[in-house]
């Protein structure tokens, strides 16, 4: 068995936990920057970067050890900064591809990238590192999603959409084909993109407009 490590404490971490089960990696430590209970009875906690320097220092140097960052939302700046700071540890980011999802021979997946039960990635997509695409999210054929990309659960991006660095895409939105959605932005839950969102922007509804700030 591998040594694997959660850095993420809460919803993500029990998704990850189940699409693992059954492969060759043993949960053996969970990290977060909150002083939350463990997420699983068997696996203790630890808090912050503090907590990952004790860990590392009672850790056999030997071991050679996975991480996944379980963190979702709209926070895809904090999950690629977390995955750095466990690379400069010697943890190497796990790609986890759910056993329940499909993805196409010829689609590009980076590395700490999360694929969960029942989505789809399809083919000529490219997705950057740490991206997720949650429980039934489909990622249409010649997608690039940047690094740092959340696509939420049931939500469906149309063929040759661009997605750029950490924008989050919500519950059950829908982008139409070959849009582009900038760096940062937000789409709200079941939203209908109509048309290209700005860099760092929210739009909300059917047909999705800026949400007034």
């Amino acid at each position: 068995m591998k040594a694997l490590i959660f850095w993420g404490a809460t919803g993500q971490a029990y998704v990850l936990h189940e699409a693992l089960a059954g492969a060759e990696f043993k949960l053996t430590a969970v990290f977060d920057n909150r002083a939350l209970p463990s997420p699983f009875a068997e696996v203790p906690i630890y808090l912050g970067e503090s907590g990952l320097a004790s860990w590392l220092a009672e850790r056999p140097a030997s071991i050679e050890t996975y991480g996944c960052v379980a963190i979702g939302g709209a926070r895809g700046s904090d999950r690629l900064t977390i995955q750095k700071l466990l690379q400069d540890h010697g943890i190497r980011p796990l790609t986890v591809v759910h056993p329940r999802a499909f993805v196409a021979s010829d689609a590009e997946i980076g590395e700490g990238a999360q694929i969960l039960a029942m989505s789809a990635v399809c083919a000529r997509a490219a997705l950057g590192k740490g991206v997720i695409v949650n429980t039934g999210a489909t990622v249409d054929h010649g997608c690039i999603l940047a690094e740092g990309v959340h696509v939420g659960p049931g939500a469906h991006l149309a063929g040759e959409v661009h997605v750029h660095a950490c924008a989050f895409i919500g519950t059950g939105a829908i982008i139409l084909p070959q849009l582009t959605i900038g760096r940062g932005a937000i789409i709200g839950a079941g939203a209908v993109v109509t048309r290209d969102v700005a860099p760092g922007q929210t739009v909300v509804g059917n047909p999705a407009t800026p949400l007034a700030r």
